[in-house]
């Protein structure tokens, strides 16, 4: 599936964070930001994490009022961000005025100023390693694309977050393996790029790559990697 040009930018820039080897703390912070540029309609977007003791963290957010919605949603222990971390699927609150899931918490969101919402699982092979929620001031304006957009960017930030977490205990890395987590990023996301910008399948960007790191002499890593900071280049 080709990535929507409105992400490919996006991508690159999240990208070029794991490559420059930067902090968690720093990818959650740049993920939020990325998602509210990302997902129509959105006006707050926070990221939830969970110890493995069960104790939950807004460990980003674009706003004090995201935090507010989310530290809700743990004090009553319900909410759209909990039930997709249960449930390990998407959960969309189109009007906090009407639903009845959650009436305490979408009572209080109407309070705060938000009228609907989505949340989705960060999923990193088996593991939930957060949850990605956007919140939105007006009832209905998370639409089916915002839910697609959304999905498509929470696979990214995922993969990122993974990795930073895992660069983060370098120790227990040896320098190739992360080379390796690092050149299968970079071909990834530039094979999106060409199945976006030229209208291929997967298989014929992998060739596309291999083609002009052929004609160019060079490996393919280097040639992905050129591709992806040329597009984030064009696209600030």
């Amino acid at each position: 599936m080709a990535v929507p040009s409105e992400l490919v930018a996006v991508f690159a820039r999240m990208n070029g964070l794991l490559i420059s080897s930067e902090t968690v703390d720093t990818a959650l912070r740049l993920v939020t930001v990325l998602a509210l540029e990302a997902v129509p309609g959105a006006s707050g977007v926070g990221i939830t994490l969970v110890d493995r003791d069960g104790t939950r963290q807004t460990a980003a957010a674009t706003g004090p009022d995201v935090e507010r919605a989310d530290e809700l949603q743990y004090d009553l222990d319900e909410g759209p961000c909990l039930a997709a971390y249960r449930s390990r699927t998407m959960v969309r609150v189109d009007d906090t005025a009407t639903d009845r899931r959650w009436p305490r918490w979408a009572a209080r969101a109407q309070d705060i100023g938000f009228g609907s919402a989505l949340s989705t699982p960060l999923v990193a092979g088996d593991v939930v390693v957060g949850v990605i929620k956007v919140y939105a001031a007006e009832p209905g304006a998370l639409g089916d694309r915002a839910a697609y957009l959304l999905g498509l960017f929470s696979v990214q930030a995922a993969l990122l977050l993974a990795n930073v977490q895992a660069y983060d205990a370098s120790e227990r890395l040896s320098e190739g393996l992360k080379d390796a987590l690092r050149a299968r990023e970079l071909g990834a996301l530039a094979r999106g790029i060409l199945m976006s910008s030229r209208g291929l399948d997967e298989a014929g960007a992998f060739a596309e790559l291999v083609s002009m790191a052929n004609q160019e002499h060079r490996p393919v890593e280097s040639v992905a990697r050129a591709l992806v900071e040329s597009t984030a280049r064009r696209e600030r």
